[in-house]
């Protein structure tokens, strides 16, 4: 499949998923009953495993952080803009390829009161920025939907500075059947997920090769990082 096919499947499928924000926030937040479900059935993370997995999200990010931050992609924005209102002193680029997904996050009540926090609409495989551009790097849930992986670990790479972080977290195959098997049969064919997908292996050997200390966690299929460059 072309890339610009693959950029098209998954651009359609995250609009969709804008319009219907409700339900995927509900599921991310672990708030609403079928996303309550989903979280503990598809993706193995109910009770201690869900506050596990919020951690290693951000744990590569100081509550305290002052410097310039990239999010990509950024959704709804409702994981990450709770956290952002600790960061006051932070300036804050949210970016997303897809412009519904942007829409909810700017107009989710908590964006209106981070003045400094912008959206922007962009593609990870070619960001607007130029290198050593940002302190930290983030990326929530964000690599395993990528159509070309290669080109979105390179371009978070370049605009990070040296000694800047890259962190945050993504699926990972090979840990848990029921989960593979739902991103093989339901993810992948609706256009969410983009093959293919690293191991925790390969996803360690990959950060290590573009970055000078690497910390790896897991929580279920979910690998959390936190890279220096």
């Amino acid at each position: 499949m072309e890339l610009i096919e693959r950029k098209t499947i998954v651009g359609n499928a995250y609009a969709l998923v804008g319009l219907l924000s409700k339900g995927y926030d509900g599921m991310m937040k672990n708030e609403s009953t079928l996303g309550r479900l989903a979280i503990r059935f598809f993706w193995q993370l109910s009770g201690a495993r869900y506050h596990a997995f919020i951690q290693q999200t951000f744990q590569g990010i100081p509550k305290d952080f002052a410097g310039r931050l990239l999010e990509v992609p950024v959704g709804t924005g409702v994981l990450s803009l709770p956290h952002y209102r600790h960061m006051k002193s932070a300036d804050i680029t949210c970016l997303d390829y897809s412009e519904q997904m942007l829409q909810q996050a700017r107009t989710a009540p908590l964006a209106k009161a981070l003045t400094n926090v912008d959206f922007v609409q962009g593609d990870v495989g070619h960001l607007p920025y130029g290198d050593n551009a940002f302190d930290c790097v983030l990326s929530l849930n964000g690599l395993h939907a990528f159509p070309d992986k290669d080109a979105a670990f390179q371009e978070t790479h370049r605009v990070l500075r040296d000694g800047g972080t890259f962190t945050g977290c993504c699926y990972i195959k090979g840990e848990n059947q029921i989960t593979d098997r739902f991103v093989q049969y339901f993810c992948v064919p609706c256009g969410f997920f983009t093959p293919p997908f690293d191991t925790a292996a390969t996803l360690e050997k990959r950060l290590r090769s573009l970055y000078r200390r690497t910390h790896i966690t897991r929580t279920a299929s979910f690998a959390g990082f936190v890279c220096e460059k």
